[in-house]
């Protein structure tokens, strides 16, 4: 009788933990969900990179710029993204979208079209990425799946980073396994000694912001690079964001 009530005490006990250690996920993945589906919302965000551990200073030379956006749910996404000095803007609905260039606005498929002898071509390449963007609800939600352990402390969520999770950060995703379709070709950076660390902040259920850091050294074509970078996105005006769409590029949409 007695062992029946101490296993049976000791399973509620594992089961609260079970509950107390899954709670802070649920509260952030549902403020990242509530957040995705409001209305509309505009965030800021911005890359930097750290000092390494001994003083050095982190080169972290695939970080991103700074990069700012407006979104409306089903509607469109503006986003307007920083390279040094030159800015970008695009716009897009679904899979379509328009990059404003040196000519004016270009649909996707236009800005492809051009840089065919070979030479780098800017609205290709970010007409590329875009189509691969994710805005800050579906990031956090998939940046909490890569968390171990998150924690409520001093008004934040807080966890590390598996190691699977901060490769992915670290190289934005551009790794690739490789497999009969693709052995002969290169199979994107390599990362090693990665780690890292994120934080969330909620406001009344609503996901307000978030940031990251990541650590690790990248091998790519020949070079190793270490990079401690520090990525913060802040989320305002849920509900209340208005995205004005230029007559030229909502023309390249149609």
């Amino acid at each position: 009788m007695i062992r029946s009530m101490l296993i049976g005490t000791l399973a509620v006990l594992a089961g609260s933990a079970v509950v107390a250690s899954a709670a802070p996920k649920d509260d952030v993945q549902d403020a990242a969900k509530k957040l995705a589906d409001a209305k509309s919302y505009s965030w800021k965000q911005n890359s930097e990179n750290l000092a390494q551990p001994g003083g050095q200073g982190g080169r972290g030379g695939f970080g991103a710029g700074p990069q700012e956006g407006k979104t409306e749910k089903d509607g469109y996404t503006h986003l307007t993204m920083t390279f040094g000095e030159n800015r970008t803007d695009v716009i897009f609905k679904g899979d379509k979208g328009a990059v404003k260039t040196q000519d004016g606005w270009k649909s996707f498929a236009e800005a492809a079209e051009g840089g065919n002898d070979g030479g780098f071509n800017p609205a290709r390449f970010i007409g590329r990425m875009v189509q691969n963007f994710k805005g800050p609800a579906v990031q956090a939600e998939e940046l909490v799946k890569n968390i171990k352990d998150l924690k409520k402390d001093e008004g934040a969520y807080t966890g590390e980073l598996t190691e699977e999770g901060a490769k992915q950060l670290l190289s934005f995703g551009r790794g690739r396994r490789p497999n009969a379709d693709n052995a002969n070709q290169p199979q994107g950076p390599q990362v090693s000694n990665a780690k890292g660390s994120a934080r969330f902040w909620v406001e009344n259920g609503v996901l307000t912001k978030y940031e990251y850091t990541v650590q690790g050294t990248m091998s790519f074509n020949g070079n190793d690079i270490d990079i401690n970078r520090k990525t913060t996105v802040e989320v305002k005006d849920v509900g209340n964001t208005k995205v004005e769409i230029p007559d030229e590029a909502k023309a390249k949409l149609s």
